[in-house]
């Protein structure tokens, strides 16, 4: 019914070989994913083979400049504003030993995500309702986290403030964008170095048999985040640091 052949050999370029298992549970997965995006807005992206490449393998792209930090056990993962699960769930699916968070500030998405959990039946995933700005100054949060992923769309600067504060000290964070970053990078510079972090490196690429082009902007956390930050929600956005 399914044709996973091109995924199956997407992956393959990533280093990735997926059990029977897995593959059941991204057909699973983008099953759910039809079914409750029929009544919620979760993704415009809804043909299955798009999906596959534009969700799937690009959250998954992430194994090309961390996949062997990926295989550390143990591991903790943080994905701030996850939507519908991106990236976070497919990480999940390669890598079932990370402890991994899915935090957004919609209830209806962290409904949706408790359902996509029970029925793949992931273990050691928390999902979190709230405000990343709120979210991050809880002790059972904050630099608690190995890696911070996200493919939320804001600039640098205000994803750094929102980001940074849930990393220990020598994790990471890593920012999914779909365009080269050369001018948003440098305006938040200054904003990375204040909350306790350090341009590490950035991955220019296109997604397998695609012209789709990504970006991975990665920072490592070199100090701890002051106190003051994030700022108070809705701030960062509105006022970049």
């Amino acid at each position: 019914m399914y044709d996973l052949d091109g995924f199956r050999e997407d992956l393959r370029n990533f280093g990735i070989e997926l059990t029977r298992q897995q593959e059941e549970k991204f057909i699973r997965y983008y099953e759910i994913l039809s079914e409750w995006n029929g009544f919620m807005n979760l993704t415009a992206i809804t043909e299955f083979q798009d999906v596959l490449k534009k969700h799937f393998v690009d959250s998954l792209s992430i194994v090309t400049v961390y996949g062997e930090l990926l295989k550390r056990n143990p591991f903790s993962v943080i994905d701030i504003g996850t939507g519908a699960g991106f990236p976070g769930v497919p990480i999940k699916i390669v890598f079932p030993h990370i402890r991994i968070t899915l935090l957004d500030s919609l209830q209806k998405r962290i409904r949706f995500l408790e359902e996509v959990v029970k029925e793949l039946d992931l273990q050691e995933v928390q999902l979190v309702h709230g405000r990343a700005e709120d979210v991050a100054r809880e002790e059972n949060h904050r630099e608690k986290y190995d890696l911070c992923v996200s493919r939320a769309v804001a600039e640098l600067s205000v994803l750094s403030e929102l980001c940074l504060p849930f990393v220990k000290e020598g994790g990471f964070f890593v920012s999914y964008k779909s365009e080269k970053i050369t001018e948003e990078a440098g305006r938040a510079q200054h904003a990375i170095e204040l909350l306790g972090g350090k341009f590490y490196g950035q991955k220019e690429f296109y997604l397998p048999r695609s012209d789709i082009f990504r970006n991975l902007f990665q920072i490592r956390k070199t100090g701890k985040t002051p106190k003051r930050y994030p700022r108070k929600a809705g701030v960062p956005s509105k006022q970049p640091l």
